[in-house]
């Protein structure tokens, strides 16, 4: 098996598509579920990282401990940017910090990765209020809104969950493309891509949406 003992250069981030980082985010995903990683010489990558950083991606994620970003995607040093909050949304924090990713330090592939099971979507959903929790669900709303259900709509309904889940990643990436016209351009010129998915905690698979 080769050895990865380097991060991405400048001039290989150049040669990539957004189409091709896809692709090898959705590949990383499938050696992940497989247990057949890749091997990475870390020692060798620390130096290497030493000189820049050229991601491939930024990944917008859930904080959620179940969602280890790099491993379920089996990224290394260097290969992805990553962003985490409770519920995956987006704000002019996370929005400034893909900006960066993708305007700045050229990563071809923007990701909203919601997940299985979401404690933050499932405080929604009950409308849990606590401290700054209660400030922070209200990001999650909207989702809650926009899905409906015959059923209970509290996290008593796994599949009313689930459903916002999904909806919560469709709306914050139409959320990214109105709120950042920097990203929307690179999107419009082929530069990036904006995509979605959501993580099973079951099976590791990751879903496009």
């Amino acid at each position: 098996m080769d050895k990865i003992d380097k991060i991405i250069s400048k001039q290989e981030q150049d040669k990539m598509t957004p189409e091709s980082v896809l692709k090898d985010l959705i590949e990383g995903n499938k050696r992940f579920i497989e247990n057949k990683f890749e091997y990475r010489d870390y020692s060798s990558q620390k130096i290497s990282a030493t000189e820049g950083q050229y991601p491939k991606a930024i990944v917008l994620s859930c904080v959620d401990s179940r969602v280890p970003v790099e491993t379920i995607f089996d990224q290394g040093i260097g290969d992805i940017f990553v962003s985490r909050v409770a519920g995956n949304f987006v704000n002019t924090d996370i929005l400034g910090s893909m900006e960066y990713a993708c305007k700045v330090a050229g990563s071809k592939l923007v990701f909203v990765l919601g997940h299985e099971k979401c404690g933050a979507v499932s405080s929604a959903c009950d409308h849990v209020e606590l401290g700054n929790i209660t400030s922070m669900l209200k990001n999650i709303k909207p989702a809650i809104e926009d899905t409906s259900t015959e059923g209970e709509r509290s996290s008593k309904n796994a599949e009313f969950v689930q459903a916002v889940v999904e909806k919560n990643v469709q709306l914050n990436i139409e959320r990214i493309r109105k709120e950042s016209p920097i990203l929307k351009d690179l999107e419009d010129f082929g530069e990036i891509k904006i995509v979605g998915g959501v993580y099973s905690l079951k099976t590791g698979k990751i879903k496009m949406l």
